[in-house]
C-alpha cells in the first residue's frame, strides 16, 4: 500500500483540480482510486466523495441529507450504540431544530426492525443504523432494516456507518440497499486520515465544508491524491483476502476466548454469543471484580494493546454507552475489555495474552477488588 502512495508523495504532486500536466496526472490517480472504491461497493465512479475519515463522512451523510430533504421533514432515526461520529452529529441537530429517536437494543445489540417500523412517521426522513459495532462486533441486519425503511416511504434515506464492517462484511450497496455508505482507511490498514462516502444518485445532499467545487460540489478542498490512492489499495487488498483474513482471526478469536474463559472465572462476554452474528476478530468481554482501565494497564506493561470500549473514548470515566444500552449495568460497563485480532496475529499472540491476564485479573481482584 506505502508502495503505492509513494509515487502521489515524492513526484505527483500536481492539484487535480488543475489543468496542467502535473494536475491532469493527479486528476487520473485520483479518478482510478474513487474507481476502484466504487467497484468493491458494486456503485458507479461518480458516487464516491473522498473525505479525511469515517467522522467526517458520517457527519457529511448526517447532515448533508437531514438538510438536503429538510422539506420533507425534521425526523430522524438512529440507535442507541452508534459510534459518537453519528450519536453527537444527531444531537447537534436536535438541537438546530431536527427531532430523533433512538432505537433500543437488545442485550446482544442487535436492532430489532419492528422497533424501526415503529419508529418510523410521516415526517422521517434519515434512517442511521451502524453496519458493525465497534465495540461489541454485532453484525446487524442492515438490508433487513433498510427494507423495513423503503417500504414505509421509499424517499426515507437510509445511512449505515460501515465503518468497522469494511473488509469483513459485503458492502454492495443494491444488496444492502441503502442510500450513504461511510467508510475509513485506518481501519483496513491503510492510512490514517482518508475516508469515503457512497452517495446513491438522486439522494439530497448538502456540502457541509464550503470553498471550491471539488468531489463534485459535495466536498470543497484539494483532494488527497495519495490517501485515497491508499484508501482504494487498502479497500482492494481487503476484499482480495476477505475470507483468508476472516478464518484466520475468527480461529485466533475462538481459541483466545474458549482459553481465557477456562482460565478466567468471572468474565461475561458481550455481544453476540452467536460468533456466526459478529465481527470475526472481535472479542468483547467484562471482568468481574476489577476496573477495565486497571486491566489495560497490565496488559499495557507486558507489550498487549488492547481497549476498553471505544477506542476513541479511551480516557473518558462513563461507561460505555454501547453497553449500558444492551442493559449492563454501569459498574459491570466499567470493566469491559475489547481484544480485536488481525492478519498479522499469531498463535503465540493469543498465548501470551492467556499467559498475561488471568494471573493479572487474579491479581487486581486481591489487592483491588471491584463490586460488581
Amino acid at each position: 500500500m506505502l508502495a503505492a502512495m509513494l509515487p502521489y508523495y515524492e513526484g505527483v504532486w500536481g492539484n487535480p483540480s488543475s489543468i496542467y500536466a502535473e494536475g491532469r496526472e493527479a486528476r487520473k490517480a485520483l479518478d482510478t482510486a474513487r474507481r476502484q472504491v466504487a467497484e468493491v461497493l458494486g456503485a458507479r465512479a461518480n458516487d464516491i466523495v473522498f473525505t479525511s475519515g469515517g467522522s467526517e463522512s458520517d457527519n457529511l451523510a448526517l447532515r448533508g441529507a437531514a438538510y438536503g430533504a429538510v422539506r420533507r421533514g425534521r425526523h430522524l432515526i438512529t440507535t442507541a450504540i452508534e459510534h459518537h461520529a453519528v450519536l453527537h452529529t444527531v444531537e447537534q441537530l436536535e438541537r438546530e431544530g431536527f427531532e430523533a429517536t433512538y432505537l433500543p437494543v437488545d442485550s446482544e445489540g442487535f436492532v430489532d426492525p419492528g422497533e424501526l417500523e415503529r419508529a418510523l412517521r410521516p415526517d422521517t426522513t434519515v434512517v442511521s443504523v451502524m453496519y458493525a459495532n465497534n465495540e461489541v462486533g454485532t453484525v446487524e441486519p442492515i438490508a433487513e432494516l433498510a427494507l423495513v425503511a423503503k417500504a414505509h416511504n421509499p424517499h426515507v434515506i437510509f445511512h449505515t456507518d460501515a465503518v468497522q464492517a469494511a473488509g469483513a462484511q459485503d458492502l454492495n450497496v443494491d444488496a444492502l440497499g441503502v442510500d450513504l455508505l461511510s467508510l475509513t482507511a485506518h481501519k483496513l490498514y491503510g492510512p490514517k486520515g482518508v475516508g469515503a462516502l457512497y452517495v446513491r444518485p438522486r439522494t439530497p445532499l448538502v456540502a457541509q465544508i464550503l470553498g471550491g467545487s471539488q468531489e463534485r460540489n459535495r466536498r470543497a478542498g484539494t483532494e488527497d491524491v495519495a490517501g485515497a490512492i491508499g484508501l482504494a489499495t487498502a479497500l482492494r487488498l481487503a476484499y482480495e483476502e476477505r475470507d483468508g483474513r476472516r478464518a484466520h482471526a475468527g480461529a485466533l478469536r475462538d481459541t483466545l476466548w474458549r482459553d481465557l474463559s477456562q482460565a478466567t472465572p468471572g468474565l461475561r462476554l458481550t455481544g453476540p454469543s452467536d460468533f456466526g452474528r459478529r465481527l470475526d476478530n472481535n472479542l468483547s468481554f467484562c471482568v468481574e471484580g476489577v476496573e477495565g482501565e486497571a486491566v489495560l494497564i497490565q496488559l499495557d506493561l507486558n507489550g498487549i494493546s488492547a481497549s476498553s470500549g471505544s477506542a476513541c473514548t479511551t480516557g473518558s470515566l462513563e461507561p460505555s454507552h454501547v453497553l449500558t444500552a444492551m442493559g449492563l449495568p454501569s459498574s459491570l460497563a466499567r470493566a469491559s475489555l475489547r481484544l480485536t485480532l488481525g492478519k498479522d496475529n499469531t498463535e503465540a499472540d493469543v498465548r501470551r495474552i492467556v499467559e498475561v491476564l488471568p494471573p493479572s485479573v487474579e491479581k487486581l481482584r486481591r489487592l483491588a477488588p471491584v463490586m460488581t
